[in-house]
């Protein structure tokens, strides 16, 4: 089916296949840059027991992908940004959500006490392991037990977060301050106050409402992509996930910036497959981190927002 191009289907989804082999992530680079490129939804490897285990076709399960994200920033490791993508799809589970919340009708037996199962992303469904898909419908066919969901979070989530947390760690390190972009895709269609609710938004930048980053960054990053003809919101309806929540600590030269790119600008959203201004936007998502490498820097320092780095390497 066109839908499931690109799509891969494991018989198990071991941990080699986690994570996108992306250069920068582990090897020195020749020139250090403070961005780091996180891809939690990006994932398109399906595992065999996964699919069987739901009652929805593998096109109703890919609506939830950022599809081709990935591809998108792929020419960050060659500019100095280390990419980290997660490989497994968010409905297998989600890395942008706490590491334990978790919804007790998707259980077969009682959570434990340190669950958080009151979010409102548990309450809607979309918790560290998704009970429903975007179009709210219930992707497995019978409740799953604890264990196999504790052992899913172990396997691929704990893993996750480590690296990411790694990466941001040595960037601070080697420039004084660390510049994550969380990157992301949402549907098309998203209008808000910004476009004046008359033409859809083509990004919306999250940054907590300006505590996860320093409001200058996010202003730099608004600003190249106005200038390139975009149409650019801010914080609606997107303000950033548990990653940039958790990641930002703009006091500390943690600089964390969720980044949603509007979908129908390279692909078409119904059959999952990219169109011609895929490139286009590859290649204005490019000029961008270059932009982002080149200037973000002194302009963090200039505000006092940039630490002086602790070591090299």
């Amino acid at each position: 089916m066109v839908a499931s191009e690109r799509a891969t289907i494991l018989a198990e989804l071991s941990p080699s296949y986690m994570l996108r082999p992306a250069s920068g992530a582990s090897t020195p680079l020749p020139t250090p840059t403070p961005l780091v490129l996180s891809l939690p939804h990006s994932g398109r490897v399906y595992p065999r027991a996964f699919l069987e285990a739901s009652k929805l076709e593998l096109a109703a399960l890919r609506r939830s992908e950022d599809a081709f994200v990935d591809e998108l920033f792929g020419e960050g490791p060659a500019l100095g940004a280390p990419l980290l993508a997660a490989r497994f799809p968010r409905a297998y589970l989600d890395v942008n959500r706490e590491r334990y919340e978790l919804d007790p009708v998707l259980f077969r037996e009682p959570l434990p006490d340190y669950a958080n199962t009151r979010s409102p992303r548990v309450l809607g469904g979309l918790g560290t392991i998704a009970r429903v898909v975007a179009e709210a419908e219930e992707i497995y066919r019978e409740p799953l037990s604890l264990s196999a969901g504790l052992e899913r979070i172990a396997r691929l989530y704990v893993p996750y977060h480590a690296a990411l947390a790694a990466l941001i760690a040595r960037a601070r390190r080697r420039c004084g301050v660390a510049i994550l972009l969380d990157c992301h895709s949402m549907p098309g269609g998203v209008n808000t106050a910004a476009t004046g609710g008359s033409s859809a938004t083509d990004f919306v930048l999250g940054d907590r409402f300006g505590s996860s980053c320093d409001p200058a960054l996010t202003q730099l990053v608004g600003g190249i992509l106005s200038r390139m003809g975009y149409r650019v919101a801010f914080n609606r309806p997107y303000a950033g996930g548990h990653i940039t929540e958790h990641y930002g600590r703009p006091r500390e030269g943690v600089h964390a910036l969720q980044i949603e790119i509007a979908k129908p600008l390279y692909m078409n959203e119904e059959t999952i497959t990219k169109h011609d201004g895929f490139e286009k936007l590859r290649q204005a998502l490019s000029r961008l981190l270059a932009e982002v490498i080149e200037r973000a820097p002194a302009l963090l320092r200039a505000r006092g927002a940039s630490p002086a780095a602790t070591a090299a390497e």
